[in-house]
């Protein structure tokens, strides 16, 4: 009969629509091929099973169809079918539901009975008709709305039913609807999990039966992932709906936990079926988020996803899924056409969900805090933004939140501040009781909080009530005043206490009462009938709070203890009867509410779902794995667990996903804090299934591979163990030389971190064949297979998840290796393994990589146990030859960061046996890639110049050798290649130069050193091209950068840092590189390559030792200086505009320093440079060149012997002012500090400390003092040496002599072409003669002051006899007349012959004249040679010109007479008087002699 009544319906429905849409069509004509066949076979089965029903029965339903029948006789009705047919089945589903909701009779169900037969019926044809539902009957309005006021209020009371078979059928119809009809029943599926699935599995006094059918469904739901995902975001995510998602899920996993189980009276057997149950649902919950958001996951071994069905021997290991769930949208097409357009219309946002979650948890947090402390609660909710300050919406808050305690609220309605008693106000004022009678006014005040226990606040809020109530009702006639309303609000609570109190025994009467409200109505009684119907309407029912009507935020708790079984079955009726009454209420009440229900779509909502579920979860699992040794039990939680950090890592929960791993690496007994030796099967599967994580989800584990490698960094000893490994070769590792532990046998420390310690006695033997057959299937073929899969695998895993691999991995290999008791190498074989397999990666991602692993060798090659460095060493060596082999283009810098390694561990460890090895492992490479090596050069010569230094023989002869081969070598062949390391080798070199233990190998590193010049010199063109991080200098540039200033700044360090021999090989090899390869440099070159020369005379980097520095200056200093002139005049013409000033100011330091030999090695170089280039020198050069020598006469001149007191002759000479030499500050300041540290210990008072002190610095003084002497000397010849060439004036002073021994006349003024003098001009010889007559007069001062002269000698200047500067006065004032004489006979200077004739006059004059004054002897001989020169030139003079010089000399040669002279002399005076008696015609001319000279 139903398989006809639907049927036609859904036939008419496709007849009257078919040519209407096209979409309507296509639904139904699938409907039609498929559901309804499948609806026909239902509906007959049922039929068949029916045939016999009782007449009873038959009456049953007439009698309701015929009601139900009348009732749709109207208008209103009639006009929503569109065909009779749909009336008629409208009315059979109506009667259908009315009759499953018909009570069952008391007592014990009766099986055969009418009622019950009947209920079971009706249900079955229910769930039949819902199954076979085609598109008409789910998209009807008027069959929708009867599901929801007939269908869901029968279950609401069924669904509650004790009898078996009716709670099963309950189910089954709710699962049809949760599928078919969800859209429009989104209120009413939240009651059914709200009040009576998840209340049934909280409740401990429930039975298992109906745990378990509740379960079972709960297993079928969360099978579906669409349903899965939509109860989360329909109910959790809705701000007016309970969190059903997650309470299920902690419902779930307290049943998984095993929670209670006593308790309910279960069996351990029923238990543990529901916890596989409970396990089994959180699984599924699990699998559906893989599979939802399985679009997201990236399968590294490019194998199924996760959740997908695939054969189980199927390598990966991945989980299956019911075959319900392959589709993850079929809820949507299974739709109707309706439900659709609303669905797709609605854009699915998981951000929006995501904030109206957060939003919802912040409410319910607020309400927790309220429920404790309101005000608190309230702040907390303003501080968050979901409530405003002002009083009206803090009002509106406690009227509409039924969460809230009301307990809670009437305490803070009550409060006496001001705050609450404007929020009680507007919480009274937002009450409406017009038209209401007083009770019922009070019973609904009275209905949303419990009424404070202090009677002060119930004063104030039965005070405001009485105002409202008269304030809505102001027409009313009946209380005079508020005050009459206020005491009979006051008077019916009290009526209330007193009547509904079982503490009050003597209740109150009518009349008592009526006798208390007398005079209340200001002064007037209020009517008795009134009174009277009051105190009946009380007496009747109390006023009470109303009952919740919404759930509450944390779940019911009902853990009482149960005494029987009986008062438990008997208390758990009384709960199922409450919950079928709340239930069938709050169906009653949603029946004709419409909510839209969303369809989820997007992948994203999974990631908050999880967030929400992974504690529960891991608890459950957790648990499970912990408690429980059922293989299924344990299967199911690793099953989970794998799903549960397949979710975290797709999302990058990094918290959740460590958790999770963590968990899993906890329970492999593997780590630290466990023991293997309580290893079972399920420990065995959970290695399984960590390795498992790590092959499939190896691109999102980051920081979770850590725990992963160190269980498999355990793994390995326990895989030892189990095959029966002697410890002793565990690893590769060679013992340790201490043997055992104390208080262990030999062969257990390894095993430490296994909790294998406790080994020791008689026992072991037999206890360690128990542990190798517990973990040997550790050792089976899959599980290493699968272990070796990881590393291997390691090249399918992105840029990101290998450099966390890597990383993890070295970490776990510094874990093994710092072991006290025997460091371990599986993780650093494994480090070198993958190396090789991942070398090929793009470089970019290598370079990460190795970034990683390159700082763990460092580490690892200064280990201190030499077997573990060494192979660090040697895996370095494998892999570099095999990364090497890959070559490099130019301008990379991959061979550099990988050979980094080397140079740290040559740096930092000091085993010979290590450095020995790094040298060896370097040279391999050389000698086997030198072709291939690029940027790596740099290493290997970094790696070579640590082992110059060394004082290992064999290290820095290997070092060396190799180095010598490179430049030798493979520089010849591949030049170009090594362009970017080139100064590094120069720069190594240079090391094995300075190194003082091996002399020989550093004059060979010079030499090799001097072939380097020889490529920058042959091979210009390569540096000019070669390009790299210099690409800011110029290509011309590029060869001084990059060539010659790396060797010739080299050459300076060298001679700056090495001994004497080792730094004067070094300078001749600077300079000969200048000289050679000069010619090729650019002006701008010389520059920077004089400032690295003029280092070598760098007054701060002398040393510091007053000896070395003298033979510093003596040798070093002075070498360089004529090597400096050498150059400058070989190079004269590039040098001369930008250097000469710097290597005049260069000599002039020469000059200054505390160094005789120096000084006069700068007069000389300073007299060589101008003599050999003065030719070419341009008038502004002569400038430059005379100022220098004057600042030298001044600078040098010995002032101080003028000035030079006694120490502590006059204040002035105390304080010290005549100190005004220049003195080095280095030999200064280590001579005071010589002083001092002699000072203290050997004087005894001050005054003889100052004297002591005095008398060292005067002789100090004194040596600075007869050094300027002596550069004075050297000035003055060095002058006469340039004007007029060296030897010149010697020579003419000894043809004088001569000629005056024979008495012949002085021949002619000797020739002086060759000295300089033709190229200055008189302004430049005017200079030269001022800094001579300075210093003439000087002299001339210091031989006068013949005191000062003795006091000098008596403080011991200048040895036994008294200091003169006679050489000074004599030869500075000859050549000053030389250069006078010259100027006075050149023809060129004619028009200046006047001011040299007075000039020439004076000078004469003063000579003769203080010639005369002398009162030495010996002083009047010094001046003889002098006298020969001024009377013989002045001979030579023409007789115009000898005119005015003999009128001027006359008196004083005339007073000259009386002294005891030379006869030279006296044969030249003859000559000089009668040249005057013929000039001056006061003498007959007499043959020869009278004769005038010829000019």
């Amino acid at each position: 009969m139903l398989n006809v009544i639907f049927t036609r319906m859904e036939n008419q429905a496709v007849s009257t629509t078919c040519y209407s849409s096209p979409r309507s069509y296509c639904q139904i004509h699938h409907f039609r091929s498929e559901p309804t066949n499948q609806s026909q076979e239902g509906l007959s089965t049922v039929s068949h099973a029916h045939v016999n029903y009782s007449a009873n029965c038959r009456v049953s339903h007439a009698v309701v169809l015929s009601q139900d029948a009348d009732a749709l006789h109207g208008p209103n009705n009639a006009a929503r079918f569109s065909h009779i047919l749909q009336k008629d089945a409208f009315l059979v589903f109506r009667s259908l539901c009315k009759l499953s909701m018909k009570p069952l009779a008391d007592g014990p169900p009766d099986p055969k009975s009418h009622e019950l037969r009947s209920k079971i019926v009706s249900l079955q044809l229910l769930l039949s008709v819902l199954q076979g539902a085609g598109p008409v009957f789910r998209t009807h309005e008027m069959f929708v709305n009867a599901i929801k006021q007939y269908l869901c209020v029968a279950l609401s009371k069924n669904g509650v039913s004790s009898v078996p078979e009716v709670f099963e059928l309950s189910l089954a119809i709710f699962l049809t609807l949760l599928s078919h009809f969800k859209v429009h029943l989104k209120m009413q599926i939240e009651v059914f999990f709200r009040e009576i699935f998840l209340t049934i599995l909280e409740t401990t006094t429930s039975s298992f039966e109906h745990k378990w059918m509740v379960i079972q469904t709960l297993t079928r739901i969360c099978a579906d992932a669409q349903c899965v995902v939509d109860i989360y975001v329909n109910y959790d995510c809705d701000l007016n709906a309970a969190n059903i998602f997650e309470r299920l899920v902690n419902d779930l996993s307290k049943i998984a936990q095993g929670r209670s189980g006593q308790e309910l009276g279960m069996t351990p057997l029923q238990e543990l079926s529901l916890r596989k149950k409970g396990l089994e649902c959180l699984v599924s919950i699990l699998k559906c988020m893989v599979e939802w958001s399985k679009d997201m996951y990236v399968n590294p071994n490019l194998q199924a996803n996760l959740g997908q069905e695939h054969p189980p021997d199927s390598e990966g290991g991945e989980l299956k899924l019911p075959e319900q769930t392959a589709g993850r949208r079929d809820s949507v097409s299974s739709l109707d056409s309706n439900y659709s357009s609303i669905t797709m219309s609605q854009a699915d946002h998981p951000e929006q969900y995501e904030v109206i979650k957060q939003q919802k948890d912040i409410i319910e947090h607020g309400i927790e805090l309220f429920n404790k402390k309101p005000k608190r609660g309230i702040q907390y909710l303003q501080d968050q933004g979901m409530l405003s300050s002002t009083v009206e919406e803090i009002a509106q808050f406690l009227h509409q939140e039924d969460r809230l305690d009301t307990t809670q609220v009437g305490e803070f309605l009550g409060e006496n501040t001001k705050f609450n008693k404007e929020v009680m106000y507007c919480y009274v004022d937002q009450l409406d009781f017009c038209g209401w009678d007083f009770v019922s006014a009070l019973r609904t005040f009275l209905e949303g909080f419990r009424l404070p226990g202090e009677a002060q606040k119930i004063d104030r809020l039965m005070e405001k009530f009485a105002a409202r109530y008269l304030e809505c009702n102001q027409g009313q006639t009946m209380f005079a005043s508020a005050d009459t309303a206020y005491v009979l609000a006051y008077s019916i609570i009290m009526l209330t206490t007193d009547l509904h109190s079982p503490q009050v025994k003597n209740k109150m009467t009518k009349e008592q009462y009526i006798k208390m409200n007398r005079g209340i109505n200001d002064s007037k009684d209020l009517p008795e009938d009134y009174l009277s119907s009051i105190y009946d309407e009380i007496a009747g029912k109390k006023i009470a709070m109303k009952e919740s009507k919404e759930f509450s935020i944390t779940p019911k708790s009902t853990k009482q203890s149960v005494a029987s079984e009986k008062q438990r079955r008997l208390l758990y009726n009384m709960e199922m009867e409450q919950m079928a009454k709340t239930a069938k209420a709050l169906m009653e009440a949603v029946s004709h509410a419409q909510a839209p229900f969303f369809s989820a779509k997007h992948l994203e909502h999974v990631r908050p779902m999880f967030k929400l579920a992974w504690t529960p979860l891991l608890a459950a699992f957790s648990v499970g794995l912990q408690d429980c040794d059922d293989p299924e039990v344990a299967s199911l939680c690793l099953e989970g667990i794998r799903c549960a950090v397949r979710i975290a890592s797709i999302f990058s929960m990094q918290l959740e996903r460590d958790a999770y791993v963590q968990a899993l690496a906890r329970f492999t007994l593997l780590t630290a804090s466990s023991s293997i030796t309580e290893m079972k099967q399920k420990n065995i599967d959970t290695i399984k299934t960590l390795i498992t994580v790590a092959h499939t989800d190896g691109n999102y584990l980051g920081n979770s591979w850590h725990e992963i490698l160190r269980c498999i960094s355990q793994l390995e000893l326990a895989q030892l163990i189990g095959t029966g490994v002697k410890t002793r070769y565990i690893s590769g590792v060679v013992r340790d030389r201490e043997g055992s532990i104390r208080g262990l046998p030999p062969g257990t420390e390894e095993f430490m971190p296994l909790g294998l310690g406790n080994l020791v006695g008689s026992q072991d033997k037999r206890q360690m064949a128990h542990i190798q057959e517990s973990v040997g299937e550790t050792s089976s073929q899959s599980v290493v297979v699968a272990v070796d899969r990881i590393f291997t695998g390691s090249t399918r895993l992105d840029g990101n998840a290998i450099v966390d691999f890597v990383r993890w991995l070295c970490a776990v290999s510094m874990d093994e290796l710092a072991s006290a008791h025997q460091p371990r190498m599986f993780s650093l074989q494994k480090i070198v393994e993958i190396s090789y397999y991942n070398m090929n990666r793009i470089r970019l991602q290598w370079s990460r990589i190795w970034q990683v692993i390159g700082d763990h060798f460092n580490k690892v090659g200064c280990n201190p146990n030499e077997d573990v460095a060494i192979f660090a060493v040697d895996s370095l060596r494998q892999l570099s030859m095999k990364f090497l082999e890959k070559g490099e283009l130019a301008n990379f810098r991959f061979q550099k960061d990988f050979l980094r390694p080397f140079e740290h561990i040559m740096k930092k460890n000091r085993s010979p046996t290590i450095r020995d090895m790094v040298i060896r492992c370097v040279a391999q490479m050389v000698n086997s890639q030198a072709a291939n090596i690029r940027s790596g050069w740099k290493n290997i010569f970094s790696v070579f110049h640590q082992a110059a230094s060394d004082h290992d023989e064999t290290i820095v002869e290997l070092a060396f050798q190799t180095t010598g081969h490179i430049v030798m070598k493979t520089f010849q062949e591949h030049f170009a290649a090594a362009i970017d390391s080139f100064q590094d080798a120069v720069k190594c070199l240079s090391e094995f130069v300075c190194n003082a233990a091996f002399p020989d190998t550093s004059m060979e590193a010079i030499r090799l050193i001097r072939h380097c010049a020889k490529y920058i010199s042959e091979r210009p063109q390569a540096l000019r091209e070669y390009t790299s991080d210099d690409m800011n200098v110029a290509p011309g540039d590029r060869v001084w950068v990059r060539g010659w200033f790396p060797i010739l700044f080299e050459l300076s360090c060298i001679i700056n840092r090495c001994k004497l021999d080792v730094r004067t090989r070094g300078l001749t090899v600077m300079f000969e590189i200048m000289k050679s390869y000069g010619h090729s440099f650019e002006k701008h070159w010389w520059h920077d390559l004089f400032r690295i020369v003029f280092r070598i005379f760098d007054n701060m980097k002398l040393p510091e030792q007053q000896t070395e520095k003298i033979e510093w200056m003596t040798t070093t200093c002075n070498h360089a200086l004529y090597a400096v002139c050498d150059v400058f005049t070989q190079f004269y013409e590039p040098l001369s505009e930008i250097l000469l000033q710097d290597i005049f100011t260069q000599l002039q330091w020469c000059v200054r320093q505390d160094n005789e030999q120096l000084a006069r090695s700068g007069t000389n170089c300073l007299e060589n440079l101008v003599i050999l280039n003065g030719e070419k020198f341009s008038p502004e050069v002569w400038d430059v060149t005379c100022s220098c020598m004057l600042e030298i006469f001044q600078n040098t001149s010995p002032n101080a012997l003028l000035t030079w007191r006694p120490a502590g002759q006059d204040e002035e000479a105390a304080e010290g002012k005549h100190f005004e030499t220049d003195f080095d500050s280095q030999s200064q300041s280590s001579f005071d500090r010589a002083l001092s540290e002699r000072g203290h210990s050997q004087m005894s008072s001050d005054d003889t400390w100052k004297g002591k002190s005095s008398a060292i610095s005067d002789q100090r003084l004194f040596a600075g003092l007869l050094i300027k002497c002596v550069v004075q000397l050297e000035l003055i010849q060095t002058v006469d040496n340039i004007v007029f060439y060296p030897a010149t004036s010697k020579k003419e002073d000894a043809d004088n002599m001569a000629a005056a021994q024979q008495s012949e006349a002085a021949g002619e003024e000797p020739a002086s072409d060759q000295g300089m003098y033709r190229h200055m001009t008189s302004a430049h010889l005017f200079k030269l003669l001022d800094c001579l007559l300075e210093s003439h007069n000087f002299a001339k001062e210091f031989n006068s002051n013949n005191e000062q002269r003795t006091a000098l000698w008596r403080a011991g200047f200048k040895g036994k006899s008294k200091p003169n500067l006679l050489k000074q006065e004599t030869s500075s004032l000859a050549c000053s007349l030389r250069i006078l004489f010259r100027m006075y006979s050149d023809p060129k200077l004619q028009d200046s012959w006047p001011d040299i004739q007075t000039r020439l006059l004076l000078v004469c004059t003063e000579a003769l004249s203080y010639f005369i004054s002398l009162t030495s002897e010996s002083h009047r001989e010094a001046w003889n040679s002098l006298l020969m020169l001024l009377l013989t030139r002045t001979l030579r003079l023409p007789d115009d010109k000898f005119k005015p010089h003999a009128s001027c000399y006359y008196p004083h040669l005339c007073e000259m007479m009386q002294f005891d002279l030379i006869p030279e002399l006296r044969a030249v005076l003859r000559r000089f008087f009668l040249r005057i008696g013929s000039v001056f015609q006061i003498a007959a001319p007499d043959g020869a002699a009278a004769r005038t000279p010829v000019s």
